[in-house]
């Protein structure tokens, strides 16, 4: 290598450039890295790729919004990040705006009721036409009665080219006579509009395709079930303090008293009547056992009035009303009792489990997957509450058998019903039908590969 060391002065002769040797070492060649990609990587890749991508328009469209802001926490953000430009679509109210705020989608409001009225329900699907033909999404995803059935006709009238419906439970299950006929065959009309059908469980599948709602075909169970996973970040029974009863602190200092607690609507069609029947053969062996609701009252199919004045006045008996957070009332319980008599996978079984509760319920559809009798809980004949007491006591009795079928059910959890587990399969999901249906395609991200490895 040549370096100038000086400049000629004015008259006199450039300096010879002097020589210098610099020593060369080969190379090392690389190693190529085995390590899994740090967040922040994973982070810059998955928005790299989302700026490039084009982006996957999908509208979700529910009777009321409450159900996509329960349902759909986390998994918006989530399908957002992996290209997808999101709609929300359901009846105005303050909880379509707070939707929005949370999770960045795009809302339109379009005025729906669960009941029939066939004038509200023909204007109802003249409107999701025009806000299906002015967003133009490449995927409809409808779920929940009323939405399934207007909502898919407007899809296809609209011509949506994939469209996807998520059976979250059977309406008809319960009913009789020409509401049962009804139920059914909006179910019915619904899949048939769709491309696909996506079902909570694997007992609800079994059952529409045994009465013929959907074909085997065309339907699937995303994952292990479920439509949005458990957080068991949030639900941590280590960490969550429980809430305070308000009972006797006498009789009920460190919980020495055993809550027998129920999460959900205060309804007919969620076995309230066999739950505080159940309670009272309990009664008759635990003089100070206490029952904790935690719920709202469900106008839309109440329970007796003379059933709900008794609870009302029952100094043994908890009524909290609607709660934002049920992990503070899931810590004070000792077991967890579910009586409903129809479902599709039931979230608040699945909570309670996260919260290390041993779970005694009816074996209905959609609930025999909740809970695995034996193993995280007991499953009992629906509407029987001696039954139900008797499990309850077992536990009572035996608070060794209540821990260990506690610690299975948050492991089952766990291991199976993760929200990105679940979120992953609905991703599958759709972009198996976009593919097909000849859409644009969402990505997956780096994550998304790691976690499938």
């Amino acid at each position: 290598m040549t370096r100038l060391t000086a400049t000629a002065r004015d008259g006199e002769a450039p300096a010879e450039p002097q020589q210098t040797h610099t020593r060369l070492t080969p190379a090392r060649p690389r190693r190529r890295s085995t390590m899994r990609p740090t967040n922040r990587q994973l982070d810059a890749t998955r928005t790299a790729a989302t700026a490039q991508a084009p982006r996957v328009r999908i509208a979700f469209i529910t009777t009321i919004a409450d159900t996509q802001w329960h349902f759909l926490r986390g998994q918006n953000r989530y399908l957002a990040a992996r290209g997808f430009e999101i709609h929300a679509i359901a009846a105005p109210g303050p909880m379509l705006a707070r939707l929005a705020r949370r999770d960045g989608v795009h809302v339109h409001p379009v005025p729906m009721t669960r009941s029939i009225h066939p004038l509200h329900d023909l204007i109802a699907l003249w409107r999701l036409w025009r806000v299906l033909r002015q967003v133009q999404p490449h995927l409809v995803h409808v779920s929940t009665p009323k939405a399934a059935l207007i909502g898919s006709i407007a899809a296809a009238l609209a011509r949506t080219p994939a469209r996807i419906l998520l059976l979250r439970g059977l309406p008809f299950e319960g009913a009789t006579g020409i509401r049962r006929l009804l139920l059914r065959s909006a179910d019915r009309i619904a899949a048939r509009l769709c491309h696909r059908t996506l079902c909570v469980s694997s007992s609800l599948r079994e059952v529409a395709c045994r009465e013929r709602i959907i074909s085997d075909q065309k339907s699937a169970v995303p994952g292990s079930g479920m439509s949005n996973g458990v957080d068991t970040v949030r639900l941590d029974p280590h960490v969550i303090r429980a809430a305070d009863l308000g009972f006797d602190p006498q009789n009920t200092a460190r919980f020495r008293a055993p809550v027998i607690g129920f999460v959900g609507r205060l309804a007919r069609d969620k076995g309230l009547d066999v739950l505080v029947a159940a309670f009272d053969l309990v009664r008759a062996q635990y003089s100070d056992a206490k029952l904790l609701l935690v719920g709202g009252w469900d106008e839309s199919d109440p329970p007796p009035a003379e059933l709900r004045a008794r609870l009302q006045r029952d100094p043994s008996v908890r009524l909290t009303g609607e709660v934002d957070d049920p992990a503070p009332w899931l810590k004070a319980m000792t077991v967890f009792v579910f009586p409903s008599r129809r479902e599709g996978f039931p979230n608040a079984p699945m909570e309670a489990a996260a919260m290390a509760l041993p779970v005694v319920a009816a074996g209905v559809t959609g609930v025999r997957n909740a809970v695995v009798s034996g193993v995280t809980g007991q499953l009992v004949p629906p509407d029987d509450p001696t039954a139900m007491a008797a499990a309850v006591c077992d536990y009572l009795r035996n608070p060794d058998l209540r821990r260990r079928h506690g610690h299975a059910a948050r492991e089952r959890v766990v291991r199976e019903f993760q929200p990105q587990r679940v979120w992953l399969a609905m991703l599958e999901e759709y972009t198996t039908l976009l593919r097909q249906r000849g859409g644009p395609l969402p990505h997956a991200s780096p994550a998304d590969r790691w976690r499938a490895a």
